[in-house]
């Protein structure tokens, strides 16, 4: 679930640190940057572990500040894929069951990932897993197992995304110019209908459709 990625970066420590221990400082600016912040194609930062080399720092003109550049290793939230993790349900709608380890929320469960069969219920809004024990034929002998939010919940890693969240730039034409600006009026008006849906930067794909994962009081004796 975790692992250690090693990164450069080029660490600028403003004058009125210059009292501090330099290795104190860079800890301190790189922790700043990284800390619970999701960096592209490697994960979610948890904290700088370590400091591995420290090349010279410099000076720029105008820039009163000095400039390191420093290879580290980070502690980094980045599951294996088939990895089996235990969470808590947070909630459920027609797309799924979204779940949270405590200090990361973006884990979702398909409707296809859930055990075979399970029904959405629109009343108490959350999935409904219809268990009928084997060899059982008789509807009326089917258990309806709520997936209720709060619940500790066990499943299987299937897949990750990344997603660039950089603010974007505007578009270009062909001849190098940038595009025209849409009326005041006409952006506003399109702003009200259509508001783009905020990207996550990164997300976790789970599966709890087979046996031993699911709510943990399933199985439990």
């Amino acid at each position: 679930m975790f692992v250690l990625s090693e990164m450069k970066h080029v660490v600028r420590i403003p004058p009125h640190k210059f009292h501090m221990n330099l290795n104190d400082a860079i800890y301190e600016e790189l922790n700043k940057k990284l800390a619970n912040k999701v960096v592209l194609g490697v994960g979610l930062v948890v904290a700088l572990r370590d400091l591995k080399k420290l090349e010279d720092s410099y000076v720029f003109p105008g820039d009163g500040a000095s400039h390191t550049k420093v290879n580290f290793r980070c502690v980094v939230f980045r599951p294996f894929m088939e990895e089996i993790l235990v969470g808590k349900i947070r909630s459920s709608s027609r797309e799924g069951v979204m779940v949270t380890l405590g200090f990361f929320e973006d884990i979702l469960i398909p409707p296809l990932s859930l055990q075979y069969p399970s029904r959405f219920d629109e009343v108490e809004q959350v999935w409904v897993w219809e268990y009928q024990p084997d060899g059982e034929q008789d509807d009326s002998e089917k258990h309806n197992l709520f997936m209720d939010p709060g619940e500790s919940i066990r499943f299987r890693v299937t897949s990750e995304a990344f997603a660039d969240t950089t603010p974007g730039l505007p578009d270009i034409t062909a001849d190098g110019t940038a595009a025209s600006v849409v009326p005041t009026t006409q952006a506003s008006t399109s702003s009200e209908t259509a508001e783009p849906e905020p990207k996550v930067p990164y997300s976790l794909t789970g599966t709890i459709n087979e046996p031993g994962l699911g709510l943990l009081s399933w199985w439990s004796s």
